[in-house]
Order: C-alpha cells, then sequence, then structure tokens
C-alpha cells in the first residue's frame, strides 16, 4: 500500500478536524425544534385529547398508548438497520433526504391524531389507533436518520459534543414553546374539539418550516459507502449490542427516567385542572420549570469537568428524586407546585442532557467490543427503550385514572385527585431514585475508561492501516480516505 505524503496527512487532518460554523451548529439544534413541535404534541396533550375530547375511556386511551407506541419501537429498529446498510447513496447524502421528504406528511398526520370525527366510541378508537401509529411509523422515518447523522457532519469530538449540546437545546426550547403557547391557543377557541386541530396544524407549519431551514443548513462530509460484501448480518449487528453493557444500563435508565419525564407531562394538564383547579397556570408551569432545563444545560459541561458523566447524571436523579418528594409533601397551592417542578426538572436536565453523550461513548465501547461499528443500530436499539417508556407513559396514566374513576371535565373524588398526585410525583420520584442506584452499581464505562477505549480504537486502525484501505467518504464533491 502506497504511503501518503506529508500534504495528504495534512489534508486529511484538517478534514477530520473540520470545524463547522456556528450557522450549522444552530441549524441542526432548531431541527429538533421543528421535531418537537410535532412530537410534544402527541406526548403532552394527547391522552387528555382522547378522554376529555374524543371520548375515550381512560382504559382504552391507555392501551392505544400502549399498542401504538410499541409498533413505534419496533419500527425505530427496522429504520436504524435499514439506515445502516443503505448502499445506493444519493448527491442529497445518506440522512438528510429523509429529512426532506417526511416533514409535511408528518406535519398532516399529526393533525390528524386531533380531529375529532363523528364516530361511535369503536369508531374512534379505530382511528385514534391507526392515526396514532401512522404518526409514529412516519416519525421514525424521520427521527433515527436526523439523530444518527451528526458522525456525518464531523469527525471531530468536540464539535459532535456541541451539536449534541445544540440538539438538547433545540428539544428544550421546543418543549417550552410547546408547553407554554398550545393550550392557550385550544382554549381561544371554545369549541375544543375545533381548537385542538387548529393549535395543532400552527406548531404543525411551523415545524415543518423549521426542519426545511435545518435540511438546507447542515451538511454531510463523512459519509461510509459499503460495498454489499461488507454487510453485516442482522443477527450479528443485534449479537453485537448485548455485549455492550454501557448501553444496557443506559437503555434501562432511560426506560426509567423518560418514562417518569413523560408522564409528568401528560399528567401535568390534569394536575393544574383538577388539584391546583388552575388550568390556566399550564403555561407559566411550564415557563419556569423548562425555563430551569436551560439552566440545567448550563451546569452539565461544568459538572462534567469536576465530576465525570457518570456522577453528573447521578446527582440529577437525585435532585429530581427530592424535587418530586418535597412536591409530594408540600405543594398545596399553586406556587409552591411550580418551584418544586422547577427542582425537578432542573435535575432531569442533567440527564437528558448527557443521554445523547452516552450514547456516542456506547458507540465506541461497542466497537471495542466486537470491532463492528454501527451508529444507527445502536441509535435505533436506544431510542426502542425510549419508545417503550413513551409507551408506558401513556398506558400508565390512562390505566391509573379508569381505576380510580376519572370522570372527564367534573370535580374529582379524592381517590381521583390522590391518583393524579401519585402519577405527579411518585411514579417520576421512585423511577428517579431507581435510576440514581442503577447508575451507581452497575455502570462502569468511566470517562478514563472511556478514554483508553478511543485510544485503543485509534492504535487498532492505525495497525490495520498497513493491511487494509479505509473506505471513502465524501467530502463534498471528492472523495477522501480519512486519517487513522
Amino acid at each position: 500500500m502506497m504511503s501518503k505524503s506529508p500534504a495528504q496527512e495534512q489534508d486529511n487532518l484538517k478534514v477530520n478536524h473540520h470545524k463547522l460554523k456556528l450557522k450549522e451548529k444552530i441549524a441542526y439544534g432548531i431541527g429538533d425544534v421543528g421535531n418537537n413541535f410535532l412530537l410534544d404534541m402527541g406526548q403532552i396533550y394527547l391522552l387528555k385529547f382522547y378522554t376529555d375530547t374524543l371520548g375515550l375511556p381512560s382504559a382504552v386511551a391507555a392501551f392505544v398508548f400502549l399498542i401504538s407506541k410499541i409498533w413505534d419501537a419496533l419500527a425505530d429498529i427496522t429504520v436504524g438497520t435499514w439506515i445502516d446498510n443503505r448502499r445506493n447513496i444519493g448527491p442529497k447524502g445518506k440522512f438528510r433526504p429523509f429529512i426532506l421528504y417526511t416533514a409535511v406528511p408528518l406535519a398532516l398526520i399529526a393533525v390528524v391524531n386531533f380531529i375529532n370525527p363523528d364516530f361511535t366510541i369503536t369508531g374512534k378508537t379505530i382511528w385514534a389507533y391507526a392515526s396514532y401509529m401512522a404518526f409514529g411509523t412516519i416519525y421514525s422515518i424521520s427521527n433515527i436518520p436526523f439523530g444518527s447523522m451528526i458522525p456525518a457532519m464531523t469527525k471531530d469530538p468536540g464539535e459532535r459534543a456541541e451539536l449534541a449540546s445544540f440538539r438538547q437545546a433545540g428539544s428544550n426550547l421546543g418543549l417550552l414553546i410547546s408547553t407554554v403557547g398550545f393550550m392557550p391557543l385550544v382554549l381561544s377557541i371554545h369549541n375544543e374539539s375545533i381548537g385542538y386541530p387548529i393549535a395543532v396544524a400552527v406548531f404543525a407549519i411551523a415545524g415543518v418550516l423549521l426542519q426545511m431551514y435545518c435540511y438546507a443548513n447542515i451538511k454531510e462530509r463523512f459519509v461510509e459507502h459499503k460495498p454489499k460484501e461488507t454487510k453485516v448480518p442482522l443477527r450479528e449487528s443485534y449479537k453485537g449490542l448485548f455485549k455492550n453493557a454501557p448501553l444496557l444500563i443506559l437503555c434501562l435508565v432511560n426506560l426509567f427516567t423518560f418514562s417518569a419525564f413523560n408522564v409528568k407531562l401528560a399528567v401535568q394538564v390534569y394536575y393544574c385542572q383538577y388539584v391546583l383547579n388552575k388550568i390556566s397556570i399550564v403555561p407559566y408551569m411550564g415557563f419556569f420549570s423548562i425555563g430551569c432545563v436551560f439552566i440545567g444545560v448550563a451546569f452539565v459541561p461544568f459538572l462534567v469537568r469536576k465530576i465525570g458523566k457518570k456522577y453528573t447524571y447521578m446527582l440529577g436523579a437525585a435532585i429530581w428524586a427530592a424535587g418530586d418528594a418535597l412536591a409530594y409533601m408540600l405543594a398545596k397551592d399553586a406556587l409552591l407546585f411550580i418551584i418544586f417542578a422547577c427542582l425537578a426538572f432542573f435535575g432531569s436536565s442533567f440527564i437528558n442532557s448527557l443521554n445523547w453523550a452516552l450514547v456516542s461513548d456506547a458507540v465506541e465501547y461497542g466497537e471495542w467490543r466486537t470491532g463492528r461499528r454501527s451508529e444507527g443500530v445502536v441509535y435505533s436499539f436506544f431510542t426502542f427503550f425510549r419508545k417503550l417508556s413513551q409507551a408506558i407513559a401513556g398506558f400508565i396514566p390512562g390505566m391509573v385514572l379508569g381505576m380510580v374513576g376519572y370522570v372527564p371535565n367534573a370535580v374529582q373524588s379524592a381517590g381521583v385527585i390522590a391518583g393524579i398526585k401519585g402519577l405527579m410525583f411518585i411514579y417520576p420520584g421512585v423511577l428517579a431514585l431507581a435510576t440514581f442506584i442503577v447508575m451507581g452499581i452497575f455502570y462502569k464505562l468511566s470517562d478514563n475508561k472511556y478514554n483508553e477505549i478511543v485510544a485503543e480504537l485509534d492504535t487498532r486502525k492505525k495497525t490495520m492501516n498497513g493491511n487494509f484501505s479505509k473506505p471513502a467518504v465524501t467530502l463534498g464533491k471528492h472523495e477522501i480516505t480519512p486519517l487513522s
């Protein structure tokens, strides 16, 4: 094999450490604002729409969430495998086309989810299943490529971390705006059957525009073109996942935390309306509590430098659990509820900010253990568990509300009030505590160990460099061979 000239080595080094412009990082974050404008409608408000406007029994609505999200989780796995094994990659790239082609269909099906057709309860149930499963499928086709494309944008670890931070900021901003702005739009129209789809349409249009801005301003610079003979059998790919202990632990604690987080989002509307008797405070609660998430995100880099990712993650879980415990015991009015909600959301921000960084660590760990690098499969496996947690987050509140005798738009009994409070504080608080324990005992991939793994992978690649040619990657219109 011919050795590279110093000039070639220097060119390749520049490619590997390509610094992204701020505009591109912002565009990637804005893409997740658009994603969340479409996703959060279902996560926060769809259960209440099902029970109070569409007229589904709480238990039926619970099963709609459970079955649809399990379907959605399986779709994630399928899409991730498909993305990893794509061979015919056009000029738009490997991942970007999915942002372009799914934006409008996703917006349309989001609006359909909030339409109240003049059907029987059976017909409305079928409508709910069909529309929500269709939304989940299209969302998987859109979001799995979006989340998997960071390695195609830059090879620089610092730039990747910044992209993940911009994505988390975009996600939080989308959640903040959805929480603050959605219910006032719905309530401004006296007929909720009309108010819900109009409000969703406003957010959906904004979501499409933001996704188009993202598509137009991000680039794929490193796309590996795999020949057919390098295709890894599906069975081998998934066998490798079960050798990835950090990934499995991360999936388990996300089953806890993402379920807890989404239950809080779904139940907070019920809590404000029926426990505090002030549904009008939902926007204010959202503004302050999600605002504290931004503050928490700003603290994370400092804490990671001081105590590492694992202990920052655990600290967030401890703060979250403390906030919910205090709220359950002491939140007797709207002010105290908002204060303790801010504390819990502040703690949750540590966890949500670090999830994507820890998934990236798990990719390297999996490559170190198996010799195969599969970003799409790892990412989709992780999101599979997040979708399972969303299934639980929709199922548990619906079932609990049905069991305690919830009656839509009426004065609730003491049992219903206790059930809503338990869902709002006890369920997420206990799971935050479980996350603290599991991470403390079972998560072994320290920052120092991760650095050792990266160094060993680099050594392996340099050792193999004399025997195997590197796969070509595209940079603009040119093909290059990355430096080991």
